[in-house]
């Protein structure tokens, strides 16, 4: 089991879209939000994907390919 963390950003278009539960849902990977900030004009969110290593890649490899700007958090999240 691999656990990897990420920063996403979302235009406009789509903030209302479930992509993250979607793309988690599909790929067999646990989905933790552990920060967001969505507004009328565009959404962020520090996720944690954990399942396949492979399936990772995937996720991140589609929501790119959805119009989401995706980064890799290295090192731990810190809570609050």
């Amino acid at each position: 089991m691999a656990k990897r963390a990420f920063q996403l950003y979302f235009p406009q278009n789509l903030i209302k879209e479930p992509i993250m539960f979607l793309i988690a849902r599909d790929l067999n990977l646990v989905l933790n939000v552990r920060r967001a900030k969505i507004t009328a004009e565009a959404g962020e969110a520090t996720i944690e994907l954990e399942g396949n290593e492979e399936h990772i890649e995937q996720a991140e490899k589609e929501m790119k390919a959805k119009g989401v700007k995706v980064e890799s958090v290295l090192g731990d999240i810190v809570e609050g």
